[in-house]
């Protein structure tokens, strides 16, 4: 066995079990030295929010902590991450570097740079794959193509062998005789020093431990009914495990094996049916990294095309109601709300108030895209990137820009007493649950004896769901017609040319 250290790069995988590069480092029977580089810069277009720099905050620390119970610890430096690697590679003698793999454009591009680099100077570089089931590029469709329609794409990850078996968290390994300096967490800035994140640290326990205690809460109390219940965000009815499998505080294959294993156990079909339909979810997070692997420019650009030609607005006034969650539209408003005040939104919540946004605001999804990024504690750009374009009509497997929801007719369908709203939206708990999807259609002394001024504690619409829809279509053929314009003229083309 080589005696000289090996480094073990902590990214987003902060995790000991599970963890393909630290399994893989401890096999080799050297001294193991464990680090995070904070290289916010080498992050493209897209740096962590501040909500997800809170999390990162906490979740090195929870790390750090992990380790120090198996007698190692965390080194933590700042990029850039080729020269912090070099330099730790100077002061230990270390003969390896192990990392498991990143998929974002801009970090693919780095990381294959970085090991080019290290590889040039004699040093072992191995990389794994420990945040996706399968590799984004292992998939392909029958002619050869990266899919863009999720269904055969996930047929096909289902007609795959079956996942590798999840690695035990090493119960010790060898540390160095003497520890290479370490910045103290805090002088990274990660955690604003005014106190805006008393609800998301109310709501979450960043860490391992807390990705574990989602997972096992999860699959005891709300598996059995997820698939009756994951629409609904009064309850408490999907696993929230989003920011922890984002900074890879838990595994894909750790959560397949366990909804797998509890599948097993039972002859109850309504459980096969919820556990099938939350391993989907873990195949749209699939289907998000594999569209974002082959199609780069899909985080700022639209992957259709005509889409680039659309006719969208500028309204300041508009997308910061938006973003308050003073639209006059409750569900919307409950959403909104939920969101800066946990750094989370309920998935179906989500898609309203994003459709919101780009159909009766018609503002541009990437507007919203860089708000969910910077206050989403599980912002991930694969999800988010995926999400937005859905939700536009402009992305791989979209919902059809022509979809249109109406805000209080999905508040009816999946809030029906109101509980979210009333939660998020507290001036008007007081309405009847008949009139809390819509105050501005309620009767003004029913108004009056919620307590509800319209204009005044609550907005009135800022816009009028029947304007916004006829608006956004006539916007929609504004595309179509360009796309019809385009064609014809490619086609005059080519019989002059012939």
């Amino acid at each position: 066995m080589d005696a000289k250290p090996t480094i073990v790069w902590f990214r987003n995988d902060f995790r000991l079990e599970d963890n393909r590069a630290l399994s893989q480092a401890v096999l080799r029977g050297a001294p193991v030295i464990p680090v995070y580089i904070y290289a916010p810069n080498e992050e493209g277009d897209w740096p962590l929010g501040a909500a997800s720099r809170w999390w990162l905050h906490h979740s090195l620390a929870a790390l750090d902590d992990d380790l120090r119970r198996r007698k190692s610890r965390l080194v933590i430096r700042r990029g850039p991450a080729l020269e912090a690697l070099r330099s730790l590679i100077t002061e230990t003698g270390a003969v390896a570097a192990f990392w498991n793999r990143r998929y974002e454009p801009a970090i693919s591009i780095r990381d294959r740079r970085i090991q080019q680099g290290l590889e040039s100077a004699g040093v072992l570089v191995q990389t794994f794959n420990s945040s996706l089931l399968f590799e984004p590029d292992e998939l392909r469709t029958g002619r050869g193509s990266p899919f863009q329609v999720f269904t055969p794409f996930w047929k096909t990850c289902l007609s795959k062998p079956s996942t590798e078996p999840v690695v035990d968290a090493p119960r010790q390994f060898v540390s160095p005789l003497s520890w290479p300096a370490s910045l103290p967490l805090d002088s990274l800035g990660l955690c604003s020093r005014i106190d805006w994140a008393s609800g998301i640290r109310a709501t979450w326990l960043p860490g391992e431990a807390g990705a574990a205690q989602a997972l096992v809460s999860f699959c005891l109390n709300h598996l059995l009914s997820y698939e009756a219940t994951r629409d609904k965000p009064a309850s408490v009815g999907t696993s929230r495990l989003s920011p922890f499998l984002h900074f890879g505080e838990i595994g894909p294959r750790q959560v397949w094996q366990r909804v797998n294993a509890v599948r097993a156990r039972t002859e109850d079909k309504s459980i096969w049916h919820s556990a099938d339909a939350h391993l989907r979810q873990l195949g749209w997070r699939e289907f998000a990294h594999h569209l974002l692997y082959h199609f780069p420019h899909t985080p700022l650009e639209p992957l259709r095309p005509r889409f680039k030609h659309f006719p969208w607005s500028s309204d300041a006034g508009a997308l910061k109601a938006w973003q308050q969650g003073l639209t006059g539209y409750p569900i919307v408003d409950a959403g909104m709300r939920e969101l800066w005040t946990t750094g989370w939104m309920h998935n179906r919540v989500r898609m309203i108030a994003a459709s919101f946004l780009v159909k009766h605001l018609l503002i541009p999804w990437q507007e919203g895209a860089r708000w969910f990024w910077d206050t989403l504690v599980d912002a991930d750009l694969a999800n988010n990137t995926l999400g937005w374009q859905w939700v536009a009509g402009c992305g791989a497997d979209a919902a059809p820009y022509f979809r249109i929801f109406n805000p209080t007719l999905q508040s009816t369908r999946f809030d029906s007493e109101g509980k979210y709203i009333k939660r998020w939206v507290p001036e008007l708990a007081n309405l009847p649950s008949r009139w809390v999807h819509d105050p501005s259609g309620a009767p003004p002394l029913t108004l009056s004896a919620a307590g509800v001024k319209l204009g005044e504690n609550y907005p009135a619409p800022i816009v009028a769901h029947s304007f916004a829809r006829q608006r956004a279509l006539a916007a929609y053929q504004i595309v179509r017609k360009e796309k019809e314009y385009r064609l014809a003229f490619a086609q005059s083309s080519l019989q002059i040319d012939s």
